[in-house]
């Protein structure tokens, strides 16, 4: 049948071609996509409207709806049926990481209009992703307007029923078709918190355009009062960014207005020149701990005001950039006005030589003046030789680290200018053994790669160049294969030392999947330490090591099985025979939604010389039957014998899979005095959004391998879960 054209059929049919037929008798009228059958359909061809009664049936592609009485003119879709049952598919569209899924909308209603193709109006209608008979939530509205080209729907006189309660009524609701963005009022998040009390949070969300949009909060905190926030964000080809702002007139605590501010852009100028801002603010120290109730944001200190430009050439970049912070607890880092930063490299140079170089200028300022201020410079080039066959690795590396220091104030000994010139020499080596091998009757390939990383440095006396950001690299396998035992340049560690390790693989040889490697290693010196953080006229910080090796370290992890991974590291000190850091995790993950995690963390001092910490960690999320899950989590330091987090909740999934509850109390202490509690209720409906606040985010960052028992959901900034 030619597209267009219209084909009519039944038991029989009479009247006049190209004027009118009345088909009776299963009844049906096709015409490309869309089909309607009726007991009963007349057709005027001259005006392309059919009238069909008993048992109707429209259907195009996979929507379809269904009711006693219908009027449509056929090319414009336009019309009317009565006491329709309906039921409209639509793909959602594809998100980085998430694939497309169907979302389907079925409901009822008294009557429905149409208004031209994907548009349609009801009257007395309901809405809901749930299966059409008895569903367990669904929207009920006087007025309902469904429009799958902006795939939209806008509910007045709105009532959200779940398990037949109404739970919810609003006088215009829009929501999304197939998850898609658009203006109007979120649902509201509701909360509770020791800091914030009853916690209630309106969002109302602008779709301005496709890559614009904002969000204003209104948040009522019983404790606290009324705080007004807004988020405005746009994305276009060459830039993007994001401004949030958070405002509380009169915190009913501390009789003190607070507020929040955030800036940050990034714009791409040409194709290798950049610029962004990065810009953070609130009114007091104590924001974050008052008003948050995650303790990923309450433990915040410092909060970066940075502006950076950046420019990338074909085998070099050079950088500038402005750097401060608002401190929140203690003195705070230097701010870094200017950085100017550049580097280079090139790997194609004559007999397989490569070059390389770093170098900087920085001007460091402290709003303290205890501390020193001043500018520094700093060289580094490098030429290495890389040699790698399928057996071994040789690289020789020679570089050569200059700088200069120009201060604010004299040094002792009266200087306020000093040089500073190190060359470094290193050879990193390793070897590549493999052996067909075979473990519990699995066939494995197993390697046994040793390595020896050798670095010389003559000593220089550096005690008269003041810190600014450098310090101690904490000691791992990082630290074991570095050129400089510090990190930054204010200090460059004098070194006659070896690094020797080994690490063995076992690769799964049907899949090539890697399922367990161990390492161990350790370094020898052949000097004396004479290069330290202390500075001449100030408290000593480190003390020069004396012994000729390091503590021993050794890692395994891996995959052990489908189901069963670990994660371990081990400090062990050969001289006293004891063991300065112990780290294990335990993981037992068969399926998505089963995962039993257990941790231990032991140290016996920490980096900045605090007592260490011995702690212990178990979580999981289970299902206890009946479709519901349990998660929590428990951290307990054993050291000060106290809880320091935990977390507990639980999950369930609805049948039908239309929708998903979760609850989940949270505990957390950011030193022994300042203790948060939260607590979470959400009911997410599938295709609508939902109710409270979300815990997904807190269970994820608590339980290691955590799975979303329902399918991802987007919301409306910008589809973001």
């Amino acid at each position: 049948m030619e597209r267009g054209a219209t084909q009519v059929s039944a038991l029989r049919i009479v009247g006049v071609r190209a004027v009118e037929l009345v088909a009776e008798g299963e009844a049906e009228l096709v015409r490309d996509s869309r089909v309607l059958t009726a007991d009963r359909v007349i057709y005027n061809e001259l005006t392309d409207e059919a009238t069909a009664d008993g048992n109707v049936r429209l259907s195009q592609e996979d929507d379809w709806l269904i009711g006693d009485w219908a009027r449509l003119i056929v090319h414009e879709w336009v019309g009317e049926l009565d006491r329709p049952r309906y039921v409209f598919s639509r793909q959602s569209q594809a998100r980085p990481g998430v694939a497309p899924r169907t979302i389907v909308g079925t409901g009822g209603a008294d009557v429905v209009y149409f208004e031209g193709e994907n548009r349609y109006r009801m009257v007395n209608a309901t809405w809901t992703t749930c299966e059409p008979e008895d569903p367990d939530w669904f929207i009920r509205a006087a007025d309902l307007e469904l429009d799958y080209d902006r795939e939209v729907g806008v509910a007045r006189g709105a009532t959200l029923v779940f398990k037949d309660t109404p739970i919810l009524w609003w006088p215009r609701m829009s929501f999304p078709l197939a998850e898609q963005r658009q203006s109007g009022f979120l649902v509201p998040t509701i909360g509770v918190s020791n800091k914030t009390g009853f916690d209630l949070a309106v969002p109302y969300y602008w779709n301005i355009a496709p890559n614009y949009d904002a969000t204003i909060t209104p948040r009522l905190m019983g404790r606290r009062g009324l705080q007004l926030g807004g988020e405005y964000r746009y994305l276009s080809q060459n830039y993007s960014g994001e401004i949030r702002g958070e405002w509380l007139p009169k915190d009913r605590v501390t009789g003190e207005s607070r507020s929040l501010g955030a800036i940050q852009h990034d714009h791409r100028i040409t194709r290798r020149l950049r610029a962004s801002l990065d810009y953070n603010w609130v009114s007091d120290d104590d924001y974050f701990e008052d008003l948050s109730s995650r303790i990923a944001v309450a433990s915040r200190v410092n909060l970066l005001r940075q502006g950076r430009m950046s420019y990338q050439g074909d085998w070099w970049s050079v950088q500038g950039l402005l750097e401060g912070y608002q401190t929140l607890d203690g003195f705070g880092p230097y701010r870094r006005l200017p950085q100017l930063l550049l580097s280079a490299y090139r790997a194609d140079l004559p007999a397989g030589l490569a070059f390389g170089f770093s170098g900087e200028y920085v001007d460091f300022k402290h709003k303290d003046s205890a501390f020193a201020e001043g500018r520094r410079t700093h060289l580094r080039p490098q030429l290495s030789l890389p040699i790698r066959t399928a057996g071994y690795f040789l690289t020789p590396r020679v570089s050569l680290n200059h700088t200069r220091y120009d201060l604010g104030r004299s040094l002792v000994g009266g200087r306020d200018s000093i040089t500073r010139t190190v060359p470094v020499f290193s050879i990193d080596s390793g070897m590549f053994f493999e052996r067909d091998s075979a473990f519990l009757g699995q066939s494995y390939r197993q390697t046994l790669e040793p390595r020896l990383f050798y670095v010389r440095v003559p000593y220089r006396e550096q005690r008269d160049l003041p810190i600014f950001d450098s310090g101690r690299f904490d000691f791992g396998f990082a630290q074991l294969f570095s050129e400089n035992r510090y990190v930054g340049v204010d200090r460059i560690g004098d070194a006659n030392e070896l690094t020797v390790a080994v690490t063995t693989r076992f690769i799964e040889q049907s899949s090539g999947a890697e399922r367990l490697r161990a390492t161990l290693a350790q370094k020898y010196y052949f000097d004396e330490q004479r290069v330290t953080l202390n500075e001449l006229g100030k408290p000593a910080v480190e003390d020069a090591r004396v012994r000729r090796r390091t503590d021993v370290l050794a890692a395994v992890s891996g995959r052990v099985t489908q189901a069963v991974s670990v994660d371990s590291l081990w400090r062990y000190d050969p001289f006293d025979g004891e063991t300065q850091r112990f780290n294990f995790a335990l993981r037992y993950n068969p399926e998505v939604g089963r995962v039993l995690n257990v941790g231990y963390r032991y140290a016996r001092e920490l980096l900045d010389g605090r007592e260490g910490l011995k702690d212990v960690d178990f979580s999981a999320q289970w299902p206890l039957g009946n479709r519901w899950y349990g998660v929590g989590r428990i951290t307990r330091s054993i050291k000060e014998n106290r809880v320091t987090e935990a977390v507990a909740g639980v999950e369930y999934l609805s049948t039908c899979g239309c929708w998903t509850f979760r609850t989940a109390a949270h505990r957390f202490a950011t030193n022994p005095d300042r203790v948060t509690n939260a607590l979470f209720f959400q009911l997410e409906l599938t295709g609508l959004g939902g109710i409270g606040p979300s815990p997904v985010n807190l269970l994820t960052r608590s339980v290691p391998g955590y799975g979303k028992i329902n399918e991802p959901m987007s919301d409306r900034y910008f589809g973001t879960d």
